[in-house]
């Protein structure tokens, strides 16, 4: 899954042309991996099929009646960039269980060693990303607005452990070498992931929740 920098990025940039309340929007785009911190798997708060893949068309028939809410938005953005994210971009960089570096070497992409390659690279890029897309950290420091919505798939009165999670994994942000991704490819990223998210909004007439 992409790093909750990277899903703010994305909402942030999709946020250019809904026009939402940004706070909650971007605690909407983070809020789906509240899962790990409260010993959860992600398959309920991810909307995974056979464990793995998001399920988009099930979100939106349950929660698309709520999208005029900024943080609802920014959990739709969350699971469309993962889906991206993982159907999309990591297949170029994970074929046949070998991970293709920067660097062009290719390495047996045991799971542990994947897990510990790309948290380095997130943590390395995540200073460049705050500088480039010029985020908005208020979210981390101010007193939090929990959003007055009712969930299965999370606990909304725990979101609080989440940003403070969150907040802690920012202040670590280091630039170090980088292994896997470059920020290049993540900006790519980033624009391709808010072209599709922005042509799916008008494909499912979602911006008519806008104005309810």
């Amino acid at each position: 899954m992409a790093s909750s920098v990277i899903h703010m990025c994305v909402a942030k940039k999709v946020n250019e042309r809904i026009n939402y309340p940004l706070n909650p929007l971007l605690l909407g785009s983070i809020a789906p991996d509240i899962s790990k911190h409260v010993g959860e798997t992600k398959t309920r708060s991810h909307f995974l099929t056979d464990g793995e893949t998001e399920d988009i068309e099930r979100f939106l028939k349950k929660y698309q009646s709520k999208l005029n809410n900024p943080f609802m938005m920014g959990y739709f953005i969350h699971l469309y960039t993962d889906f991206l994210w993982n159907k999309y971009f990591i297949s170029e960089i994970i074929e046949n269980d070998v991970i293709t570096l920067l660097s062009g070497d290719k390495i047996s992409a045991d799971y542990e060693l994947y897990k510990k390659l790309i948290y380095n690279d997130y943590t390395n890029l995540n200073i460049q990303l705050l500088d480039e897309y010029q985020l908005d950290l208020s979210l981390f420091y101010e007193d939090v607005v929990l959003p007055e919505l009712e969930m299965d798939e999370i606990p909304i009165d725990r979101l609080s452990l989440l940003i403070d999670h969150t907040g802690v994994i920012i202040e670590n942000t280091k630039k170090e070498k980088e292994y896997v991704f470059n920020i290049e490819q993540i900006k790519s990223f980033i624009e391709t992931s808010t072209d599709l998210i922005c042509s799916l909004i008008e494909e499912f007439h979602l911006e008519d929740n806008f104005n309810q």
